[in-house]
């Protein structure tokens, strides 16, 4: 069972990423403040659950949480800053969408960059210890997916409906043949046992 939450004196938001790995996309985020008493027999963190649960917590998190909001960095902004980087600042504008101002924020990782003045506590594998987090979670996730599926269409050939620009084997042999779209992460490098593609110089072209 997970927790309710960290701290009971301030209101506070649990926040999560999806899509840090992938070698195409955005990284989503999503930041989530639920009641004090809330619990789901099923919750918790997303990649352990099948994507039907996923999509059925989903709708639950938006109907029972106080405050949510999901925001996210494209691929172009993950070149400028660095994935680490992009994926903070997708949680800061997640919270920043929030209709409830957040007293206290619960991080899942061991990273954060401080949001304004408002204190943060970093939790390593908090998404599967704190009911916020794996809300924020199942959000960030699905809602990547969803935009994954709707850009596969355009490039049907790296099979994107179903990898959701993760580097399956498939995939990184498709962006070896092909090259890179103007979804990829032209900073992250491509590789299988044969060959090595370094998309970072496209960066100065």
């Amino acid at each position: 069972m997970l927790a309710a939450r960290f701290q009971y004196e301030f209101t506070e938001a649990g926040c999560d990423e999806a899509g840090r790995g992938c070698l195409a996309g955005p990284v989503f985020a999503a930041a989530v403040i639920l009641p004090h008493d809330f619990k789901h027999p099923l919750l918790n963190d997303s990649k352990q659950l099948a994507e039907e649960v996923r999509y059925q917590l989903r709708d639950e998190i938006k109907q029972h949480a106080l405050a949510w909001a999901v925001a996210s960095c494209c691929n172009r902004e993950i070149d400028e800053i660095n994935i680490l980087n992009a994926s903070f600042l997708a949680m800061h504008r997640a919270i920043n969408q929030l209709s409830i101002k957040p007293q206290f924020l619960i991080i899942d990782g061991n990273r954060f960059n401080k949001y304004n003045d408002t204190p943060h506590q970093c939790i390593v594998e908090g998404d599967g210890k704190y009911y916020s987090i794996a809300a924020a979670s199942i959000l960030a996730k699905t809602y990547r997916d969803d935009y994954m599926k709707q850009i596969a269409v355009e490039h049907p050939e790296y099979e994107w409906h179903s990898n959701k620009g993760y580097p399956t084997i498939k995939h990184r042999n498709k962006v070896l043949e092909l090259g890179h779209t103007p979804y990829h992460r032209l900073s992250f490098k491509v590789t299988n046992p044969q060959t090595v593609i370094d998309f970072s110089e496209a960066l100065s072209a």
